[in-house]
């Protein structure tokens, strides 16, 4: 089984465990509301972390990037907008430098969007919180 995290719905309240892996999407199981799907993964459970049938938002981070804490709240928000429709996976670079060079990372922060497990689009470096959402979106709606 999968690890989870404990997330807040955003409709109600109520906490929820969110799995890294699920069939379909998290929904509240108070309200039902989609649930945003924030996870953290590495080198040992990536692949099966981000292969989904919505789209996957991959941040490659790492804790000591000034520029990657600066947009981390605008990724955190782009999975609350978007809560059944993207997936968001964290990957500290520093503790699964296979990730970083499987996609050919050569700078962070790097945000990838996947569909069915492919590389659909690509953004490196920081902006500012609206044209991030606005790219996520955007990728999303593609």
């Amino acid at each position: 089984m999968a690890a989870s995290d404990v997330t807040a719905c955003p409709s109600c309240g109520t906490r929820n465990r969110v799995p890294k892996v699920a069939q379909g999407v998290p929904r509240c199981a108070s309200c039902k509301a989609a649930l945003p799907w924030l996870v953290e993964a590495d080198e040992g459970d990536f692949t099966e972390v981000a292969a989904d049938r919505l789209p996957v938002l991959v941040d490659l981070w790492a804790d000591w990037c000034g520029p990657c804490r600066l947009i981390a709240p605008a990724v955190e928000q782009a999975s609350r907008d978007l809560a059944g429709r993207l997936k968001v996976v964290k990957v500290d670079v520093d503790r699964s430098p296979g990730i970083s060079a499987r996609y050919g990372v050569q700078g962070i922060p790097t945000l990838l969007v996947l569909r069915d497990g492919r590389e659909v689009d690509r953004q490196v470096g920081a902006s500012g919180a609206d044209a991030l959402l606005a790219w996520v979106r955007a990728a999303v709606d593609a």
